[in-house]
């Protein structure tokens, strides 16, 4: 396991693959002070050694076994907070009470409802986590006034936001308010400041479908391990093969390139030299057409 490696690992990694919480969590209560190695203050950045002892917040922080590692489908209601934080009131660890120790993967905003994925599988975690690799999400969304098809059209080709332009995304009507959005980004508050762009303001957002996994009939409020079969398909999407099969997809090959033309110099053009008068050499000849004086008529 990661956490038995002789050269040890960072400390954010090591209470990651502890299931204490996400990587970023991690560095943000090492910052506060929160986790000792050896009974020291751990800093951003120090590495865990085989045979250290971390504490975070007063609780040692264990291996989790791999046959402990755990995945969580969560129907998140509205006014619930993805933070592993014990001292906010709405933190999504006790509204779901789950016996082993979780964190989310990912967010979803304190005012948005649907699927959020909780582990203690601190690899599975940051794969899924990782914006670059085009991870799929899928939400429903209602906003506050009918909208034209133009809409849609804009939103499908991407929308430029203030850290960035998002990337081109599937938009689908599902009503004079509503749409149905998948996105490949993670970007804050994405597809509320998407819709700010064009002045509309999204009223409902629910998440239903991340990669594979969906949310389904579950109610608000309940929660359910993955399945198997779930487990083997995300594992086999984040490493890049087809569900069911052991090679790795290839990405489609580039499409050849036009070779451009050389851009012709500036200035004039060099004059072309005239066409010798009389007929070409070696060209075959009439009977008597050379001895014979060229005039303008044309003869028929």
């Amino acid at each position: 396991m990661a956490l038995e490696l002789p050269d040890g690992i960072r400390i954010n990694k090591y209470m990651s693959d502890a299931g204490i919480c996400s990587r970023r969590e991690a560095d943000r209560l090492v910052e506060e002070g929160k986790v000792l190695i050896d009974g020291r203050v751990a800093e951003v950045g120090a590495r865990v050694f085989p045979g250290q002892k971390v504490t975070v917040a007063g609780r040692e922080a264990l291996a989790t076994r791999s046959e402990d590692k755990v995945i969580l489908a969560y129907n998140k209601p509205k006014g619930v907070e993805c933070t592993s934080d014990r001292t906010n009131p709405d933190n999504i660890i006790d509204k779901i009470g789950y016996s082993k120790r979780v964190y989310t993967i990912g967010r979803l905003d304190k005012s948005s409802c649907g699927l959020i994925l909780l582990t203690n599988d601190g690899d599975m975690a940051y794969r899924i986590s990782k914006a670059g690799d085009n991870h799929e999400k899928e939400y429903i969304v209602r906003v506050d006034r009918p909208f034209p098809d133009e809409f849609l059209v804009k939103m499908a080709a991407g929308v430029p936001l203030e850290e960035k332009m998002t990337a081109p995304c599937k938009v689908e009507r599902l009503g004079p308010q509503m749409f149905r959005i998948v996105l490949i980004q993670g970007l804050n508050r994405q597809i509320r400041r998407m819709c700010e762009y064009f002045d509309f303001k999204v009223v409902y957002l629910k998440r239903v479908r991340v990669m594979n996994i969906l949310l389904g009939d579950l109610e608000p409020g309940t929660y359910r391990e993955i399945t198997k079969k779930e487990q083997d398909v995300l594992r086999a999407l984040l490493d890049g093969r087809r569900p069911g099969s052991k090679r790795t997809i290839a990405p489609p090959p580039a499409r050849p390139t036009r070779p451009e033309r050389p851009i012709a110099p500036s200035g004039p053009r060099p004059e072309r030299p005239s066409a010798p008068s009389g007929p070409r050499p070696g060209a075959p000849r009439r009977p008597g057409e050379g001895d014979r004086p060229r005039t303008g008529v044309r003869r028929y």
